[in-house]
């Protein structure tokens, strides 16, 4: 009997690893599903497909296999005069979880109006999604999201095709040009839109997609940039230009001085944009040779518009690192403040320190982020793995090296008179800051020349200014309306 028994289990067992399935992701594979949704007060009725696109080494063999979620408005008559707005987040590592579940989707987080979680976690509609005027795809790229990388059989991936900027560039690049091949959209008017380190990415693909690809882009929108260039850089200009953001991150926690305090966020932060380019930046370019009264001079008015006390900014000889901006702002409140959005609040161990022991601001969004993006793409768009969806996935290290994405941009743009910027930026971002935004939208044509096809607008949040009920609204807004202006709508493309 037990014989018989265990002869049982036995075959059982067989059974079940004989049915079993290799927890990967299929390479090329989509669900569709049908969806409607209210924006601005009109129905609007979408087809979403979410799926798998493989990314090909030079011998045409699979390396990569990346997600994407791909809405299209339905009952659209001339699909090639309707927009395509191909959406990438940053990290690098960062899957694009937040910009799509947060901002121009047609589905968003239930959080409160200022952004914080709510339970039970989840999605609900987006009245301000950006559908009603482009289609938009989500990317994850290799390693984020469901995006994973494939290696050759009994070898190592090829981390240098995938994990450093020009790398990065390159190959999303090429998947981007079979996307638009298999969906028929290369007379379609495009933009791309990337967020915190996706703005260095869509400075590099505006030239890759025109110089590699032959596709010409109508706009680049850079949220909340990160700029290489000056970010972990160090010296007078990375250093100067946190000041407006002390300002503002002070005036929300009302530490400013009452002459400041006492007026609005954007009549003070001119002033202190203005005093950071024209004496804190030409200061710090002295270091130890600055005479004291200049020192004196220059950490007086540092406190006046940080909120941090004169003692404070001497004994750091001028350079406030911003992790001690976000130790010890509220320091004497017994509370930190948030990296990405300095709105948030955090508890340390000790009040004493150099910077915060968490990110307040991270693990607020991860609480409420995590799910919904699992739900939804599970169980409203029917996309079933066992798959984990990388929140922050293994791509580093990552290689920085030869970074020329701002003259990408220039480049770009002056070889194709159609192509605009967009650049939006949350006042109170601590790590790409609304101000660096600002120096790096200068810095991109020095001549001049192409000023007029730049625009800026900056918000009352952080980072991910869209969590903000009121900015979720002025910001796809402001989207939307950068679309219109920058269709060409029958003009030429010529200066």
């Amino acid at each position: 009997m037990k014989k018989t028994i265990l002869f049982l289990a036995f075959i059982f067992l067989a059974f079940q690893l004989s049915n079993a399935q290799n927890r990967k992701l299929p390479i090329d594979t989509t669900v569709t599903t049908q969806h409607s949704v209210t924006i601005n007060g009109n129905p609007i009725n979408y087809t979403a497909k979410t799926g798998t696109q493989p990314v090909w080494d030079e011998k045409g063999e699979p390396v990569a296999s990346l997600h994407y979620t791909y809405y299209t408005r339905n009952g659209v008559k001339d699909r090639a005069s309707r927009p395509l707005l191909i959406s990438f987040n940053g990290g690098p590592g960062s899957g694009s979880v937040w910009m799509h579940l947060a901002y121009t989707g047609p589905r968003v987080l239930k959080i409160d109006d200022e952004g914080y979680p709510v339970q039970p976690y989840g999605v609900k509609a987006n009245p301000f999604s950006v559908l009603d005027v482009t289609d938009i795809v989500y990317v994850n790229p290799a390693n984020t999201g469901y995006s994973r990388t494939i290696p050759e059989s009994g070898k190592e991936v090829k981390r240098d095709m995938f994990f450093g900027i020009n790398a990065d560039v390159k190959y999303l690049a090429e998947w981007l040009n079979t996307f638009v091949t298999r969906n028929n959209r290369w007379r379609s008017p495009k933009y791309i839109v990337g967020e915190s380190y996706g703005g260095t990415r869509v400075m590099g693909l505006s030239l890759a997609l025109q110089n590699q690809q032959w596709m010409y882009l109508n706009g680049v929108i850079m949220v909340s940039p990160a700029d290489y260039k000056v970010i972990r850089v160090g010296g007078p200009v990375s250093d100067g230009i946190n000041l407006p953001y002390f300002t503002a991150a002070a005036w929300h926690h009302k530490a400013l001085p009452p002459a400041l305090q006492n007026k609005d966020l954007l009549e003070i932060l001119p002033e202190s944009e203005a005093y950071a380019v024209n004496t804190l930046i030409p200061a710090l370019a002295k270091g130890g040779f600055i005479t004291d009264a200049e020192r004196e001079s220059v950490a007086d008015k540092m406190a006046y518009y940080s909120g941090l006390s004169k003692k404070e900014i001497l004994d750091q000889n001028l350079v406030v690192p911003t992790g001690y901006f976000w130790k010890n702002l509220l320091k004497d409140r017994g509370t930190t403040i948030g990296r990405l959005d300095s709105r948030y609040l955090g508890i340390d161990r000790q009040q004493a320190g150099m910077r915060p022991d968490y990110s307040a601001e991270l693990t607020s969004w991860l609480h409420s982020f995590t799910p919904a993006i699992n739900y939804y793409l599970q169980e409203e768009l029917k996309f079933k793995t066992d798959i984990k969806y990388n929140m922050f996935g293994p791509v580093h290290p990552w290689n920085n090296e030869n970074d020329n994405t701002r003259d990408n941009l220039r480049q770009a743009m002056a070889q194709n008179p159609y192509l605009n910027v967009l650049v939006q930026s949350g006042y109170y971002d601590g790590a790409t800051t609304y101000f660096n935004a600002k120096y790096t939208m200068w810095q991109v044509d020095p001549s001049g020349k192409m000023k007029d096809r730049f625009q800026f607008k900056g918000y009352r949040s952080g980072h991910m200014m869209y969590l903000r009920r009121e900015d979720l609204e002025n910001a796809n807004n402001d989207i939307r309306d950068f679309i219109k202006r920058t269709v060409a709508n029958g003009k030429s493309a010529k200066y």
